[in-house]
């Protein structure tokens, strides 16, 4: 994050686990408690950027996910479930903003009908939340993410990585999407392959998932014989980035890699690439991860198009082509709302919230037993024929990752992210 350093993250998430204070805002907050014997009516909640750019995409996933509950009677086993939906942005920043995950974070243990988090969408969040859920005295405290990509949370990565996260040694944090490893490796093969890419300048948000991402396509553009030109992090408050192009153009790169989001100043950043440098389909092309998809503001942008764009899943006209569980879900979410979810994360918020439910059956209505089922035992296994996803979820006990291994190429075409290529990646 700019000007934080992650010692400071880290910090915020254990200093915040110790002011166990203020009720959290959101909605639907059900009733009863963590110790002595379980209750029958259970809270699960959201946590998401709902104000902003990802404002869109945030609000599909809360209103697919209680689509999904309304679907299946609001029900896990025996268990009750209401949904709470937090918001981890700020309407100064325009997007997540660490002092409000790190208040999330102490809402979440201090409401003790909450078992269970679904969430974050911004890995950086996660890196203050999770330590904070960790040290809870009833839990751990079980978060499942649909969208932390940064390898870093389940895995050896950046100094300290993961064990940091986790202060009691015992993981409670999953993910049903793969890393930025793979992301990157699935993208400097299509950059080298299908876009016979030679140099390549890489540039990153200076925030956690940014940083990752470009670190993680930078190393396999390298192994994919791509000549990286310039690394360099922008500044969301710029005004335009003319100058930062002019360099790129001296270095003589014929594609720019975006690693980040689109909320900081991304626009900017698109508009001035293509005043600079050209049109994405001309010499020098642009290409972006999952940080940039599911942005109706950026679609809209002339100069988005042919724009290049990894998702580190399937996307939604795939899920909803091949039909099924999730099929399904999006066709009764476009009757009710009349369009479709923004972007195709909701649908995985959805597979998120279907490891959580399963993990709840299967426990005894405690934090500490919904996370024993995910990160213990045989782990959680959502069979192809209930995922919405279209094929197995399961978790890795050891690890909180998934085995699916899923990565989208999309272009940007008639303001539309389109299907460009599935990429194998292992």
């Amino acid at each position: 994050m700019p000007g934080r350093s992650l010692t400071r993250i880290v910090a915020l998430g254990a200093i915040a686990a110790l002011s166990l204070t203020a009720c959290a805002n959101g909605s639907n907050e059900g009733t009863g408690s963590t110790g002595g014997d379980a209750p029958t009516d259970l809270v699960i909640s959201t946590d998401l950027p709902l104000q902003g750019a990802s404002a869109s995409t945030s609000q599909s996933t809360n209103q697919l996910i209680q689509l999904y509950l309304d679907s299946i009677g609001g029900k896990a086993g025996k268990y009750n479930i209401k949904l709470k939906t937090y918001d981890d942005s700020t309407a100064a920043k325009g997007s997540w903003d660490d002092a409000a995950c790190a208040k999330n974070g102490t809402d979440h243990v201090a409401n003790t009908s909450e078992v269970a988090v679904m969430g974050t969408f911004n890995s950086g969040c996660a890196k203050i939340e999770v330590p904070t859920l960790n040290n809870d005295s009833t839990g751990p405290m079980l978060m499942v993410s649909h969208a932390n990509t940064n390898p870093g949370l389940t895995k050896a990565w950046d100094t300290g990585e993961p064990d940091k996260y986790y202060p009691t040694g015992t993981r409670n944090f999953a993910r049903v999407i793969t890393t930025d490893d793979y992301q990157g490796q699935g993208a400097a093969t299509f950059a080298a392959n299908d876009l016979k890419v030679k140099k390549a300048y890489v540039l990153n948000d200076n925030q956690t998932y940014g940083i990752g991402v470009a670190k993680a396509f930078a190393t396999a553009a390298k192994a994919n014989n791509i000549e990286i030109v310039g690394e360099q992090s922008w500044d969301a408050k710029q005004p335009n980035y003319t100058a930062l192009y002019q360099a790129v153009k001296a270095s003589g790169a014929d594609m720019v890699y975006l690693g980040g989001i689109y909320d900081n100043n991304g626009g900017q950043l698109i508009k001035d690439k293509v005043a600079v440098l050209g049109g994405n389909d001309g010499a020098v092309k642009l290409m972006a991860p999952d940080g940039f998809t599911g942005y109706p503001d950026l679609l809209a942008l002339s100069q988005s198009a042919g724009m290049y764009l990894t998702f580190a899943g399937l996307t939604q006209d795939q899920l909803l082509k091949a039909g099924g569980a999730g099929g399904k879900l999006l066709a009764d979410y476009q009757t009710k709302y009349g369009k479709a979810p923004d972007g195709s994360y909701p649908l995985y918020g959805v597979a998120a919230t279907q490891v959580i439910l399963d993990a709840i059956s299967k426990s005894d209505g405690t934090r500490k037993s919904v996370t024993d089922q995910v990160l213990g035992g045989a782990g959680i296994t959502i069979p192809a024929d209930q995922s919405v996803l279209g094929k197995e979820i399961k978790i890795d006990p050891t690890t909180g990752d998934t085995s699916a291994k899923d990565l989208t190429i999309e272009v940007v075409k008639d303001k539309k992210e389109t299907f460009e290529k599935s990429q194998s990646i292992s």
